[in-house]
């Protein structure tokens, strides 16, 4: 593990310390969750350009699989979400 000092407004430390204690985690292992969750967005946007340069548009079939969020039902009327679990809490927004 190495150590990284970063800057921050003062209002989105509130916000991110808010967060990690109302999700029951540390402020560094938010950060952490935070970094990874950015790092592997970015990875895939590079991985879906590449692929799009070499003329392969359409993502490979097991990236069209998605997890079933938890509030969604999979009926014959569509499906319901049940939203955020930390909306109107005044954590986020």
């Amino acid at each position: 593990m190495s150590t990284l000092t970063i800057q921050l407004p003062d209002s989105l430390r509130k916000r991110i310390e808010a967060l990690a204690a109302h999700e029951g985690y540390s402020v560094s292992q938010f950060m952490a969750s935070a970094a990874g969750e950015k790092l592997a967005v970015m990875l895939t946007m590079d991985f879906l350009r590449a692929e799009a340069a070499a003329g392969r548009e359409r993502p490979p079939r097991m990236m069209m699989r998605q997890p079933t969020p938890p509030g969604r039902t999979d009926d014959t009327k569509g499906w319901r979400r049940d939203g955020p679990r930390w909306a109107g809490e005044g954590l986020i927004g």
